[in-house]
């Protein structure tokens, strides 16, 4: 008999999480029925967002709350071996947002369930990175709210993580000068020998945010990518130039909180410099996923963009590699692989 071994959310988190929110428990596979398919999961996409709904009574309309004692909820990348549902074929490759489990079995309904692109010739993981919402956030988020001119400054949060570190070199592409936010000197000098990122400020070793910004973008902040929010995002405000624009990703600082986190405080200062901040979701631009990723594969086959992974194999190293990223210890984007 075939087990199914699958992560299960063994307590809620309180704070950052920690290993032993997460347990590996193995169960029998069962035979799939009429209209199902089983799925082979290759690997598992870790995303920090996905922190938001382990919280009881968080869920929303994009993911409901997830339960103690079920599986995580998570995105992989899968094979069909199995299909009693003329949607899927048998050897299809699967992105989908079902669980952080080695086989899935699905009706085919859920929101998240699709076939790989054809024509694009890159390992599979990289659908889950930079060909994925990671590449699409950070492409949707520059190409659409920061339109960056030659010579403008760049800032980019989370600027080691999966969406950081690729627009960052975006935006080197575009002709900025960019600078990143880091939680260590190791990784902060990682940005710039790996990546050609222009300076990075770690905030760890910072007493005074704002100066340190201010220190290292001299010409004031023109774009900022944000994937922390928090004490972060307020510091940046203080450094923006005149109609700058400020892309709002994600708010990692956040997402470990069950009390409402306060808001920045001098939001005045998108009045008086005429700035626009705008929230980023790149699922709104499905149908120029497919403009995105042509794009993104091209600066890749290139060597002008490099898509950096952090990579585990093995079931037991998902729970653990998920709080890692809450530790600092990724950097690029965070994936484990299950299987060949």
């Amino acid at each position: 008999m075939t087990m199914n071994h699958r992560v299960i959310l063994a307590s809620r988190p309180d704070g950052p999480p920690v290993e032993a929110n997460f347990a590996v428990d193995p169960v029998p596979l069962r035979a799939i029925g009429d209209g199902e398919v089983l799925i082979q999961n290759l690997y598992v996409s870790l995303d920090a967002g996905f922190r938001n709904w382990m919280n009881e009574g968080s869920g929303d309309h994009i993911l409901p709350a997830m339960e103690l004692g079920a599986p995580v909820m998570g995105l992989t990348l899968g094979r069909v071996l199995e299909s009693k549902n003329p949607a899927f074929a048998v050897a299809d490759l699967l992105m989908s947002r079902i669980a952080w489990e080695e086989y899935s079995i699905t009706d085919g309904s859920q929101h998240w369930l699709v076939n790989l692109p054809a024509g694009i010739d890159a390992p599979p993981s990289y659908h889950l990175g930079i060909l994925g919402d990671t590449g699409m956030s950070a492409y949707f988020g520059l190409t659409d709210i920061g339109k960056l001119k030659p010579g403008e400054t760049l800032l980019v949060s989370g600027a080691g993580g999966a969406v950081g570190s690729i627009a960052g070199q975006i935006g080197k592409l575009q002709g900025a000068r960019v600078v990143g936010i880091a939680g260590s000197d190791a990784k902060c000098q990682r940005l710039i020998d790996e990546l050609g990122y222009d300076a990075a400020v770690n905030y760890r070793g910072s007493t005074e945010l704002g100066a340190a910004i201010s220190a290292a973008c001299p010409q004031g902040v023109d774009v900022y990518f944000d994937n922390i929010g928090g004490p972060l995002l307020q510091a940046a405000i203080d450094n923006i130039n005149e109609r700058a624009r400020l892309i709002l990703c994600g708010a990692i600082s956040d997402y470990h909180t069950n009390k409402a986190a306060p808001g920045p405080n001098n939001l005045f200062q998108l009045v008086t410099n005429q700035a626009t901040m705008s929230g980023l979701m790149c699922h709104h631009q499905i149908d120029r996923y497919d403009e995105a990723r042509n794009q993104l594969m091209a600066w890749v086959a290139s060597g002008q963009v490099r898509n950096i992974e952090y990579m585990s194999r093995g079931i037991e190293r998902v729970g653990p590699a998920f709080c890692e990223m809450f530790q600092g210890k990724n950097f690029g984007k965070t994936v484990v692989q299950l299987a060949d």
